[in-house]
């Protein structure tokens, strides 16, 4: 049976209030990591309002909602979790309350990401409205957790605790209304020094952790500024783009970006301000291209001509995370989260590709004031790290992206989203899970 675009579009328009009151009651209640109770609640009202088939809370606080009943799944993803406010004074008005024009929505989550919470909710209820759930599929709309304290945690807990496997996700983390076929990956590097303490009146008596931080700090700003030339005695990270040293993944890696390491956090041990340091840490904040692994990005830091020069004296590690859920749940994972990409002939990729060219054409929409930074291909990758991360990273279960509001918006003050996405992005929902060919 053809789709009739037509009546999508139709429907999603004229559920665009509904999707808007929606928002902004997300928006109203304050959900920072593990802090989620009050957002599940009013995102679990609101699917049994909408009559979804089963409406669940799990073990770790995700709010799960199904329609349909086949065996087979296709799961619609967002993370109800948002960062905090920072300075109050740098937002025009109340970030929790904001206003609403015409174009916009404001507001602490409009585009990262509670819009695209949304536009899945309602995508899931047109779904259900026009018979339009595909046969042999059940729809999943989820609201995970801690996403931006531990991203893909919450997908670990769904496929390794409530056995949860889709055919495919997609992610409504903001696109700035392009399709998104992958990202790097990331993960979070600590280094401790170890020194020896003594009073600062006779600094030679002791051994000193902060200067020897300061050789390994300027190894690591190297390791990231470097280029890869023979001559060069740290080869700096732009090396995964050269076919030379990542031979089998240096096209993919062409496309998403080169990694990059920075120093995120520093700590010290010492006995007073008037001692020598007696200790010193920092953390790395490293970015994954395609062909980089946790067990190589160890290895770069363990290699840096500093470390190696301290020898036993430092130790190179990687974080875990273990902060409990709002429900008191624990869920420990060490905090390394895989990149991943597909080719843009993927059929999942394809699948959304089609109902956008079929309901909007082959370029990114929006309203007119988003559209002077979505000059860009429709078919792209993000910048920052999704819950994508474990659910293809580690699973392999394929992922593609299409979500309303915009990655600037992610984490600034004055958080805006666009009306229009989340009426174009439930509309996409609806014809891409009836246009995907399947495994």
């Amino acid at each position: 049976m053809a789709l009739d675009y037509g009546k999508i579009k139709e429907a999603a328009e004229n559920y665009r209030a509904d999707m808007c009151a929606f928002l902004r009651a997300m928006i109203s209640h304050p959900s920072e990591s593990c802090e989620e109770k009050e957002v599940a609640l009013c995102i679990k009202a609101e699917m049994e309002k909408l009559g979804f088939d089963k409406v669940e809370l799990d073990g770790l606080g995700n709010i799960l909602g199904w329609m349909g009943d086949g065996e087979k799944i296709i799961a619609i993803d967002g993370h109800i979790d948002t960062v905090g406010i920072g300075n109050r004074d740098n937002w025009e008005k109340d970030p929790y309350e904001g206003y609403e024009t015409d174009e916009i929505i404001y507001g602490r989550g409009g585009s990262d990401q509670e819009g695209g919470v949304a536009s899945a909710v309602y995508g899931a209820k047109i779904m259900k409205d026009l018979g339009l759930i595909p046969e042999g599929y059940k729809i999943l709309v989820v609201g995970t957790v801690q996403e931006e304290d531990c991203d893909g945690m919450c997908w670990q807990y769904i496929y390794n605790k409530s056995n949860i496997k889709p055919e495919f996700v997609i992610s409504t983390e903001p696109t700035d209304g392009g399709i998104y076929r992958g990202h790097r990956g990331r993960m979070e590097i600590r280094v401790d020094v170890r020194g020896v303490s003594c009073h600062g009146s006779a600094p030679e008596r002791g051994d000193n952790a902060i200067f020897k931080m300061a050789d390994i700090l300027a190894d690591v700003r190297a390791l990231n500024n470097n280029g890869c030339d023979e001559s060069t005695a740290i080869k700096g990270l732009v090396k995964m783009l050269d076919p030379k040293y990542n031979p089998d993944h240096y096209e993919d890696a062409r496309f998403l970006g080169r990694g990059t390491c920075t120093v995120s956090e520093i700590f010290y041990t010492s006995p007073s301000r008037c001692a020598v340091a007696d200790g010193c840490s920092i953390s790395v904040d490293r970015r994954m291209t395609a062909g980089e692994t946790w067990e190589s990005c160890l290895d770069e830091i363990r290699d840096l001509p500093s470390v190696k020069k301290y020898g036993d004296d430092v130790k190179v590690s990687m974080y875990s995370y273990d902060r409990p859920s709002w429900t008191g749940e624990v869920y420990e994972t060490e905090c390394y989260f895989p990149t991943w990409i597909n080719k843009e002939d993927a059929p999942h990729v394809q699948a959304l590709a089609e109902a956008h060219k079929a309901l909007y054409g082959d370029k990114r929409v929006g309203s007119p004031a988003a559209m002077p930074l979505r000059n860009r291909p429709l078919i792209d990758k993000w910048t920052f790290s999704t819950n994508c991360v474990s659910i293809q990273g580690r699973f392999g279960i394929p992922c593609v992206g299409f979500g309303p509001g915009a990655e600037s918006q992610a984490h600034a003050p004055n958080e805006i989203t666009y009306k229009d996405d989340l009426v174009h992005c439930a509309a996409v929902y609806v014809a891409a899970v009836n246009l995907y060919k399947g495994k």
